[in-house]
């Protein structure tokens, strides 16, 4: 049976306006990929990691202001620790930057942090996971949520253990990731788990890992009952991939769309982190955007040669000139709004 995406659904009392949700992803989910997914059809948008040791030290080297955008609703801000009260108070904190939901990450496999005993390693920790939680859940009046993997090791099932527990102490929603830490990336996810976790927590479950195209969404949340799908590497320089999965539009962009939408990303990374950081932060977008024979490879590496971003923008308007006129109507579309600023340290680390 074929589910339609475009339906809302909830955690705790928040609105979601469809059943996709994009990915926190460290290194990708600046506010420029969040807007650009929500208007691409995204009913949730995420932060990437915030390190609640970077709010409580305050000390280490600040990397960019988390900003929340007004058409940037439902969001959640994602936060990675192992001690209940300092992610407690970092809890309070993104909740008072305007996120909707506060998202605890148990399922970062990165070295760097699963050694601090955040992200994945909490899932072999399961009473210090649940302190965590229900210190969270306390703190805050928006809902919680948290993204998991199903354990440490190939072939773990902690993910079925401890995800009850998780909604006992609050947790209002839960993500699945089933692969393990061990895994990274590679292999599959294995949603038989996704299927046996929906069958025993009460909250909504949102399925992660290897949605890539609208079939693939369709089969997950046929075969799972999970409440919506998470799409994470395929939307990265592809937004079109959503509209797709929707069902909206299943035709690739042309030429002129793509460069349209990179430079208007380009813009509004550079808006939000400064050029000298943006310049090279964009650097791996190039790439996303302009690969899957939308461009000729070797455009890619000219692209990463320019030295500034306005000469980028200025060699994709003349690769492609006819994304000028809907480069400017798609900045005429741009809500504008009153930013929230949430001055704390950002982590690059990890993803999950």
């Amino acid at each position: 049976m074929q589910v339609d995406l475009r339906t809302p659904w909830w955690i705790g009392a928040v609105r979601i306006p469809t059943r996709l949700v994009l990915a926190p992803m460290a290194g990708v989910s600046v506010q420029a990929f969040r807007r650009q997914g929500r208007r691409f059809g995204a009913g949730l948008v995420c932060s990437e990691m915030v390190s609640c040791a970077g709010i409580e030290h305050r000390n280490e080297r600040t990397l960019g202001y988390l900003r929340v955008g007004s058409d940037e609703h439902p969001l959640a801000i994602q936060i990675f620790g192992s001690e209940p009260a300092t992610m407690a108070e970092a809890a309070r904190m993104v909740e008072a930057a305007g996120a909707d939901i506060v998202d605890i990450n148990f399922g970062c496999p990165v070295k760097k942090v699963t050694k601090t005993g955040a992200g994945a390693t909490l899932l072999e920790d399961p009473a210090r996971a649940v302190g965590i939680v229900r210190a969270v859940a306390e703190a805050v009046d928006i809902p919680v949520s948290v993204k998991m993997r199903r354990g440490l090791e190939n072939g773990s099932r902690a993910c079925l253990d401890i995800g009850p527990r998780l909604e006992e102490a609050g947790a209002a929603s839960l993500t699945l990731h089933p692969r393990s830490a061990r895994q990274m990336y590679t292999g599959d996810a294995d949603h038989t788990l996704t299927a046996e976790l929906v069958e025993r927590v009460e909250v909504p479950v949102v399925a992660s890992g290897d949605v890539t195209s609208r079939a693939r969404a369709q089969a997950v949340l046929a075969t799972t009952g999970a409440a919506a799908v998470m799409v994470g590497r395929g939307a990265q320089g592809n937004p079109w991939a959503l509209r797709e999965i929707l069902g909206e539009d299943g035709a690739g962009p042309s030429r002129e769309e793509v460069a349209a939408e990179l430079v208007l990303f380009v813009r509004e990374t550079v808006r939000e982190l400064g050029e000298r950081r943006a310049s090279g932060f964009l650097k791996k977008f190039y790439g996303w955007y302009l690969g899957r024979g939308r461009f000729p490879r070797p455009f890619k590496q000219e692209l990463v040669q320019l030295p500034t971003t306005e000469e980028v923008e200025r060699r994709l308007l003349t690769a492609a000139p006819g994304a000028a006129d809907l480069l400017e109507r798609l900045e005429a579309e741009l809500p504008t709004g009153d930013e929230i600023l949430l001055d704390m340290p950002i982590s690059v680390y990890g993803g999950g």
